[in-house]
């Protein structure tokens, strides 16, 4: 598709570590992750250590060595060629096609909880579907107006969080530990619960997003390394932060996974009208934060996929670029189209919303951990194949550090993989499992499709 388009360099120091905080922290996945109890900030110190610091070290060298536009594409096309390219692109495009209606389906549950208790679930569909299109039309405008859409989200969510945890120190002080932390009950511990450690994992990816849209950073190789650090530290911080005052207030197995952030809110606030309002207000603070999850991973998807489009590796229309802006106008429609029709097919045989947000959920999250596990393994093979290059930041260590984090990374990122395919105690979820070989097939089967188009017109 012949058209010229232009990048507006907006997105300096601040907007990444903030549109990377918005990424990465994610609030709808915090009742998920304290249903593992107690042991769960066991695993979040230990997950943080052993590959939330390797992955973002691995992001901020292929960030800062390889900043091209698309970002995660780029770096497997360069390691791998495009057709490895192609499937790690359709994975992560896809899934955040999927897993924005989760997230929007959770935005109408916490709706209705506040404002409309009696909202049926036909009605949350609706507002999730108006949340689609309204994400789609924020994609197709600039970055230097879409970006404060996560910008504020970020802000939004480290307030919520904060708040979270200066009610969760009054309510301790009063009602003690719903669930009591000592030595005992953080040690990890195994069973059905462990399907809830790959939301952990889950909860920890996002680094690379950013660089989808390198052509529109001011100084790439200045502020991405800074600016992932700050955001990673922050990030860890928090997602403990607020996991342990979660389970200060409610019993794991009582955290429900939609209303189980309002209910902390409520329980730590609402013994008067000024508190029930600061929560009501809280509540919906942490709305908008649902809604710029989703509007962040699209900006930031929708740019790989146009990329990987540009080239031929997929249809035409998902590489239409706005042409005085550049904005990914062709993929954003398309993933909205598709999410509306995956809101309506889903929601009319899940039985309530919170097994549609986690059907959603889960099925998108085990398509979503593939490209991740090729990225790792791209930022190896460019250490070997473009041992020349300059690297404005290298991961310390050398060759055998670099050999040892990917595989440490690939490693977590399959088990976490299987686990949303596999509960232990539950066996094998089949529409999972299924969901996913049938969403990779069709992107093999479009991949293949495009290619042998793209060849007969050579």
């Amino acid at each position: 598709m012949d058209q010229t388009v232009t990048h507006i360099k907006t997105l300096g120091r601040r907007d990444i570590v903030l549109f990377t905080v918005s990424a990465i922290l994610l609030l709808d996945t915090l009742a998920a992750g304290a249903t593992v109890g107690a042991s769960s900030v066991f695993w979040w110190v230990f997950l943080g250590i052993v590959f939330f610091v390797p992955y973002a070290l691995i992001c901020s060298e292929m960030g800062t060595t390889y900043p091209e536009q698309g970002g995660l594409y780029a770096w497997i096309r360069d390691a791998f060629g495009r057709r490895w390219a192609s499937r790690a692109t359709w994975a992560y495009w896809v899934n955040t096609t999927v897993w924005n209606p989760a997230v929007f389906i959770l935005f109408a549950g916490i709706f209705s909880q506040m404002f409309m208790p009696n909202l049926s679930l036909t009605a949350q569909i609706g507002i999730a579907i108006l949340l689609t299109w309204i994400a789609v039309i924020v994609n197709v405008v600039t970055l230097n107006v879409g970006k404060w859409i996560p910008n504020i989200g970020a802000v939004f969510k480290v307030v919520v969080i904060l708040a979270i945890v200066f009610g969760a120190i009054r309510y301790t002080q009063d009602h003690g530990m719903a669930n009591p932390l000592t030595y005992e009950t953080i040690k990890p511990s195994w069973g059905s619960s462990l399907q809830y450690l790959s939301v952990i994992i889950y909860g920890m990816l996002g680094f690379e997003l950013v660089s989808a849209g390198a052509k529109e950073m001011k100084n790439p190789a200045r502020d991405v390394p800074s600016g992932i650090f700050i955001s990673g530290l922050l990030t860890i911080v928090l997602y403990i932060a607020a996991t342990v005052a979660i389970l200060a207030a409610i019993p794991s197995a009582e955290v429900n996974l939609v209303e189980g952030l309002m209910e902390t809110l409520y329980l730590f606030f609402d013994q008067t009208e000024a508190g029930r309002l600061f929560a009501l207000v809280l509540g919906i603070g942490a709305l908008y934060t649902f809604f710029s999850n989703g509007v962040t991973w699209a900006l930031g998807c929708n740019r790989s996929m146009a990329e990987a489009a540009a080239e031929g590796e997929f249809p035409a229309i998902l590489a239409y670029e706005l042409p005085h802006s550049g904005t990914p106008a062709g993929a954003a429609i398309i993933m909205g189209i598709i999410s509306t029709l995956v809101l309506l097919l889903y929601g009319f045989l899940a039985g309530s919303k919170e097994e549609l947000f986690w059907s959603l959920f889960a099925f998108s999250a085990a398509i979503f951990l593939i490209p991740y596990i090729i990225l790792v393994f791209a930022f190896l093979r460019m250490r070997h194949k473009d041992a020349e290059r300059y690297r404005p930041f290298r991961v310390p260590g050398g060759n055998v550090v670099a050999t040892l984090i990917t595989y440490v990374c690939a490693g977590i990122l399959t088990l976490s993989m299987i686990l949303f395919c596999y509960t232990p105690g539950e066996g094998m979820q089949w529409p999972v499992f299924i969901g996913a070989v049938v969403i990779t097939a069709c992107g093999e089967l479009i991949i293949r499709f495009t290619e042998s188009r793209r060849n007969a017109g050579a």
